[in-house]
């Protein structure tokens, strides 16, 4: 472990530069052109979307392609090379099918495991071992809902929570949410199989952390370990990175945290034009990270991206969360797209924004026209 005058010794990275090195890593600085990265390869290099609803993935995507069509990951899905299932922090992630095979397992104790602890009152006398396989054999017969699941888990244990025996049975177990749920422009309720079964291959064994922990540095850094352990819900990451820590550059940041990163990343100058970008609600670049001032100007701003427990889509102006985002469908064939900024733009953020804006509904709306306006949202508080 380097010592307090080593890791002061380390170059200093301020908030702009880490702020351009992470932009430049998520595809964020500038868009990814179609010739150097494939929607799958930009998903296994994002490590996964935050799908806790549909369409994140897809404006995700969007924010960070040129060119996307969200036709291109439903044909992933459709064709079983990317799903969504569990895994970071025990939410509901895409997946490439590598990724969801492997990552998952890695992820168990970061997620799942402690999820499962906070029902285990519900789950007196469940043995797991026994809740596991006959989970297996449920969603291996045939892909069902979480209802039957339920139902079917109550037969042999009455007297467990209901609630409780829901929880378990996806931490238990990798479970797959099966098409059509989760396409661009299709229904379909929750209906889940073993990600095994799924994929119709086993996984070869959990993703290696050191390996992990490089994607990760890859897609977020440079990043402490903090950072990384926030991303992932894993702890007691310090002696992985100890042992990376040869094959790593070393820096730190203003208040003093040391931060590691690949030697040969971009860490692009401070002063890098970041033009606008509408992200979905709850993406991971403003999730993965211990200390999220490198893209979340002021901590009020952080309350303002929430409606009771679901997240605002978000807007980066000049790299950083500058407001909130809906698109609605205003009257017939008309969306309307609506944009509430936390602090008052200058003419020329406000023309970018609406050009950025245009862009993403004619990718993403199928829509004859559209509008857009500057104001608040109707559910949020007024500043």
């Amino acid at each position: 472990m380097a010592t307090k005058a080593a890791r002061t010794a380390h170059p200093v990275l301020g908030t702009r530069a880490l702020n351009r090195a992470t932009l430049e890593r998520q595809l964020l600085l500038s868009r990814a052109p179609r010739s150097a990265m494939s929607v799958a390869g930009a998903v296994r290099h994002l490590i996964g979307l935050q799908a806790q609803n549909v369409k994140p993935p897809y404006y995700a995507l969007a924010a960070r392609l040129d060119g996307f069509d969200p036709a291109e990951l439903s044909a992933l899905m459709a064709s079983r090379e990317a799903a969504r299932l569990v895994t970071m922090r025990s939410t509901i992630h895409t997946h490439t099918a590598e990724d969801a095979l492997t990552l998952r397992a890695l992820m168990q104790s970061g997620g799942p495991d402690r999820e499962l602890r906070m029902f285990r009152r519900g789950l007196t006398g469940v043995d797991p071992d026994r809740l596991r396989e006959l989970t297996r054999e449920l969603v291996e017969e045939r892909p069902r809902t979480m209802k039957e699941i339920r139902e079917a888990l109550l037969v042999p244990w009455p007297d467990a929570d209901p609630r409780a025996l829901s929880v378990a049975a996806r931490c238990v177990l990798p479970l797959v949410q099966i098409t059509p749920r989760g396409l661009w422009g299709s229904g379909g309720q929750v209906v889940l199989t073993t990600a095994e079964h799924w994929f119709g291959r086993a996984a070869e064994g959990p993703a290696r952390a050191d390996d992990t922990v490089l994607r990760y540095l890859a897609a977020f850094g440079p990043a402490s370990v903090k950072d990384m352990q926030t991303w992932s819900g894993l702890t007691r990451m310090r002696e992985v990175f100890e042992r990376l820590r040869p094959r790593l550059a070393l820096f730190r940041d203003e208040k003093g945290t040391e931060l590691f990163d690949l030697p040969d990343a971009p860490r692009p100058d401070q002063d890098t034009p970041a033009p606008p970008r509408f992200l979905p609600e709850f993406d991971n670049v403003l999730l993965s990270h211990a200390d999220r001032g490198r893209v979340v100007p002021r901590d009020e701003y952080r309350a303002l991206t929430w409606r009771g427990n679901q997240s605002h889509p978000t807007l980066l102006v000049d790299g950083f969360l500058a407001g909130v985002w809906r698109l609605t469908e205003e009257t017939a064939g008309t969306a309307l797209l609506t944009v509430q900024p936390f602090a008052e733009l200058t003419a020329a953020e406000r023309s970018a924004v609406a050009d950025e804006g245009e862009r993403m509904l004619t990718a993403m709306s199928s829509a004859g026209s559209y509008d857009i306006r500057f104001g608040r949202l109707p559910d949020t508080p007024p500043r």
